[in-house]
Formats: C-alpha cells, sequence, structure tokens
C-alpha cells in the first residue's frame, strides 16, 4: 500500500478539529488575577481586630473562594500598593501574590511559587486602617497554572502536577510552556495567568487556550 505524504500544516489542522470536536471550539476558559491577598485567621484579627470576620463581596469562579471588602496595604522597601484586595475565606498562612512587575516596583524579591508554597519567600510590610504587622515571608509570584476538573484531566490527558504547554488564542496568540496542572474534584476548569502575563497575550475577558502536547 502507498504511504500518503502529510505536511505539518494538514497535522495541526487535523488535530485542531478532533480538539474542536472533543472539547469544544473554544477550549479552556482563562482568568487574569491581580495582586491580592490571602490571610490568616490571627493576621485578619491583627489588622482588624480581635473576633474579625472577613466580609464577602462576591464569589470568584473557584468553588468557595471570595472577594472580600477588605482592602490592605502592602509596604516594600521602595514603594507602597493601597486597596489590595483580600480573598477569603482566610487561610492557615498569608500570602502575597503579585506579578513580578508589581514585585519589582516595591524592591521586593518574590519567587515563581505554587500557592502554598511560602517557605524562604519575600517578606512584606501589611498596614490597614487601624495596625501595622510585618510578615517575614509570605510573598510570591503565583506560577501559572491550570485548576481542572477530574472529567476534564481526563479529556484532555493531563495528570496533577504535571508541567504543560498552554496556547492563548486571541489577537497576540502565544505559547506559555512550564504551566502547572493542578486536579481537584472541588475545581472548576481554568487557566490562571497575572497581569504580567495576561497583557502579553492581550488578555479580554473571552479569551480561551488549549493544552499543547509535547
Amino acid at each position: 500500500m502507498k504511504k500518503l505524504a502529510i505536511s505539518n500544516v494538514e497535522v495541526n489542522y487535523i488535530v485542531e478539529e478532533v480538539v474542536k470536536r472533543l472539547y469544544g471550539k473554544k477550549g479552556i476558559l482563562v482568568e487574569a488575577s491581580g495582586r491580592h491577598i490571602h490571610l490568616s485567621k490571627d493576621m485578619v484579627e491583627t489588622l482588624f481586630g480581635k473576633g474579625y470576620k472577613l466580609t464577602k463581596k462576591r464569589d470568584l469562579s473557584q468553588p468557595g473562594q471570595y472577594l472580600c471588602e477588605e482592602k490592605v496595604t502592602i509596604i516594600g522597601p521602595k514603594g507602597v500598593m493601597q486597596n489590595v484586595s483580600v480573598l477569603g475565606p482566610a487561610r492557615e498562612h498569608t500570602q502575597v501574590e503579585l506579578s513580578k512587575g508589581d514585585a519589582v516596583s516595591i524592591g521586593v524579591n518574590a519567587p515563581v511559587r505554587m500557592s502554598g508554597d511560602i517557605k524562604g519567600s519575600a517578606p512584606i510590610t501589611l498596614a490597614s486602617k487601624n495596625a501595622v504587622a510585618r510578615l517575614e515571608e509570605g510573598v510570591i509570584v503565583a506560577k501559572r497554572h491550570i485548576h481542572i476538573t477530574p472529567e476534564d484531566a481526563s479529556k484532555y490527558g493531563v495528570k496533577d502536577k504535571e508541567n504543560v504547554m498552554v496556547k492563548i488564542n486571541g489577537e497576540r496568540s502565544l505559547i506559555f510552556d512550564d504551566v502547572a496542572v493542578r486536579v481537584s474534584d472541588k475545581f472548576n476548569t481554568v487557566l490562571h495567568l497575572d497581569y504580567d502575563e495576561a497583557n502579553a497575550c492581550g488578555y479580554t475577558k473571552d479569551t480561551y487556550c488549549e493544552i499543547v502536547k509535547r
């Protein structure tokens, strides 16, 4: 039997069509995450008073997560950022998430880490209208990552803690490498970028992406 020669263009077209039919035309939703802070229960009380409870403003895309009415000022060696959003609920440890650009602007050497990995990360000073507190570690630049349900992980052929490439679709289409995969039945499927990354790919609220296999 004579073998048919297939060009790279044809292969890519076939792959794209298969992905569209299996997973839908748009792919995985992309969200841009601005600077924010997760406060521990102790830090909530330090900044806002004994017995204080965070006030929910609106729900976020991930189940159980919400934007709070409260705002915090963060103070670095070279600058100050006011009205930084607080996300709830309260966590075991306080964690500040900035973009690399944010961190540089206030003189903080924040490492790129997964959420929760704060050991040895950058220090910062936090302030509210009521109090000032020193955080000895906890400032990170969040590594870009996909929250994904087990069902979608199976569809896309990925597993928890895997690193993948992701193609952002749109006017400034590009490919991000080293994107962490986080699988849980407590998640909704979405790619999270910070605003440095979001601006680079021309992010809008109707931006979608697809996983690119190596």
